[in-house]
């Protein structure tokens, strides 16, 4: 199964994405860690890399899923074309998707938690809370379930998360 995981930046989604992929056995793919690695690679040259990580994360799912493992896609994906991709790389594999968006309701502790992260990934900048609320990000219009990480701890968040897959994956 293919866990399409999105929302803003600081919502929570690595912090829950890393807690499930534990519980879960499954490969954590994370759209951050693969621009990075891009943009130290110099190609390109600039921030903006286009959509070079979230081809490279679908393929790494389909790759993935294709021999068996569940797979978490952790991305803002703030287009339906990014979330799209995500669901043409389960069709590839001819694999269930499930699509979850993590949000944060409470403005101020969401800005709390995007103006106090430190980035785990070595030359990485983080948003800062201009950029976040500055950010394109359409509606979801297809979603599975949305988790509130205002209304829960991110091991509650991870928990809901895990259950809502699991309980997914009983109905096969």
């Amino acid at each position: 199964m293919l866990i399409i995981l999105g929302g803003l930046p600081g919502v929570g989604k690595t912090s829950v994405a890393r807690i499930a992929a534990r519980a879960l056995g499954a490969i954590h793919l994370r759209i951050d860690t693969i621009e990075q690695a891009v943009l130290d690679a110099n190609v390109p040259s600039d921030d903006d890399i286009g959509p070079v990580g979230y081809m490279v994360a679908n393929r790494l799912a389909t790759d993935n899923l294709r021999l068996g493992h569940t797979v978490i896609g952790d991305a803002v994906n703030p287009i339906e074309i990014s979330r799209s991709e995500w669901r043409c790389a389960a069709e590839r594999a001819k694999v269930r998707y499930v699509q979850i968006e993590l949000i944060c309701s409470d403005k101020a502790a969401h800005r709390q938690r995007v103006e106090t992260r430190i980035s785990d990934i070595e030359n990485h900048k983080l948003p800062d809370w201009a950029k976040v609320c500055a950010r394109e990000y359409e509606p979801w219009q297809q979603t599975d379930l949305v988790i509130d990480t205002a209304r829960m701890s991110l091991e509650e968040a991870a928990g809901k998360l895990v259950e809502f897959v699991q309980d997914q994956d009983s109905k096969l």
